[in-house]
Order: structure tokens, then sequence, then C-alpha cells
């Protein structure tokens, strides 16, 4: 079988590191900037290495959070979406 390559892109992209801590929960995140993704961004929850590709729309949906990152409490994911839908770009 042959292998297909579907995309081979370059770009400088920006990533933000945040750690931060709530009344429910801490996180590490990256929060990567980029073009590739069509205007949504790249966060990754560095504790568990899960990554979503999110938008502003997502970062607020609880249940979209709890699943991406494997939260498993809903007031802890309520705080994730807090702070995501006032720190994405």
């Amino acid at each position: 079988m042959e292998d297909w390559i579907l995309y081979d892109d370059t770009e400088k992209t920006s990533t933000r590191y945040v750690g931060y801590a709530g009344n429910h929960g801490r996180f590490d995140l990256a929060i990567t900037t980029t073009a590739h993704f069509y205007g949504k961004t790249l966060v990754t929850l560095i504790q568990t290495g899960r990554t979503a590709i999110l938008n502003q729309d997502e970062a607020t949906d609880i249940a979209y959070l709890m699943h991406a990152f494997h939260v498993t409490k809903e007031d802890e994911a309520t705080e994730l979406s807090e702070f995501l839908t006032s720190n994405l770009l």
C-alpha cells in the first residue's frame, strides 16, 4: 500500500503557556495560535497531553470540553470554559 501525504505545511505559530488554579482544579495549558485550522486555536492540556482545536463557541460547550480533555467534574470544566472563552483569540 502506498502512503499518501495529505498535507505538509510549515508556518510560524505563537504558543502561550498558562498555568492557573481555579476554585475547583488546576490547569496547565499550551494555547497555540495558527492559521492552519481556519481560525481555530490548538489547546493542549499539558497534564494529560489531550489536545482540542477550539473556537469561541466550542470553548463554551462544557460537555465537549469534558469529553475532549477528559475532565470528569463539571465544575472544573466550567472553570476551564470560562478561562478559555476569555483567553482565545
